[in-house]
């Protein structure tokens, strides 16, 4: 039975209007939890009258987290509340598919700015609160591409690389605090993620053979209240190649994603 708004503990959502963010929220609400949410589209809205549905306070907060000046309208809606935050999921991502030289330099460095530099000032903002208050928890939604190099996404994969290094850090420097961090590393999922990315020509713009979103939230949901530290999101086949990652050579797993990150030819 969901608890009353009064009561309810606060969680936050970037990217949580669609995809794997959005089943994230869903659990969230489930469990009663009123929820502050984030989208850089008016869908982000829609999002949020559906998640209310379970009875929770949902404030949807449509926002660019690939500029400062965005990320601070989520991390001043937080404060706004007035509660303290007991979840955070820093779920908030793009990539970019081409090769590295033929997509402007800015493109780049807005990836940069959305994958790596928003959950930074987040996290910087958000933890002392957490640690305050005697604990919370945060997830970071970052990739099994951080396993890997990743030619024809060459910013993707080492920005999703920083995030995960970034929350085994931090996780030792909070030991004692009782805010627990988690790093959930999907493997490539059916969501619109790389149609937006630009690679509807590649072995990835296929949905056909990608995890389920809502599977992969629940295992990453599941790993979160659980207080692990780490995990593989998605089916038998993807927990196979993250073991895989971890027996090959930086080379010959930089050659395998090439050939499915590549545009076809004529494309």
């Amino acid at each position: 039975m969901t608890a009353s708004p009064a009561t309810n503990p606060l969680a936050l959502v970037t990217g949580g209007s669609a995809g794997i963010g959005l089943e994230l929220a869903r659990l969230l609400a489930k469990d009663g939890h009123d929820l502050v949410i984030t989208g850089s589209s008016d869908r982000v809205n829609a999002a949020a009258e559906d998640l209310r549905q379970s009875g929770v306070q949902v404030t949807p907060v449509r926002s660019d987290l690939a500029t400062e000046d965005g990320t601070n309208a989520v991390i001043d809606a937080i404060t706004d509340t007035g509660r303290p935050l007991d979840i955070a999921v820093f779920n908030a991502g793009i990539a970019i598919g081409g090769a590295f030289v033929d997509i402007p330099l800015q493109d780049h460095l807005r990836l940069i700015a959305l994958n790596i530099l928003s959950p930074v000032r987040m996290a910087h903002a958000l933890i002392p609160g957490m640690a305050r208050n005697g604990g919370g928890r945060i997830l970071l939604v970052s990739s099994l591409s951080a396993t890997t190099p990743t030619p024809y996404e060459s910013v993707y994969g080492p920005s999703k690389a920083f995030l995960t290094s970034f929350g085994h850090s931090i996780r030792e420097e909070l030991s004692g605090t009782g805010v627990q961090i988690t790093i959930l590393h999907p493997g490539a999922t059916a969501t619109d993620f790389h149609a937006r990315a630009g690679m509807g020509a590649t072995e990835f713009g296929d949905n056909s053979w990608k995890n389920d979103p809502a599977r992969v939230a629940r295992q990453g949901y599941a790993a979160l209240m659980a207080g692990e530290t780490s995990l593989i999101g998605g089916d038998a086949a993807t927990q196979e190649a993250g073991r895989e990652h971890k027996r090959l050579s930086e080379e010959e797993k930089a050659r395998r994603h090439a050939k499915m990150a590549r545009p076809t030819a004529g494309q």
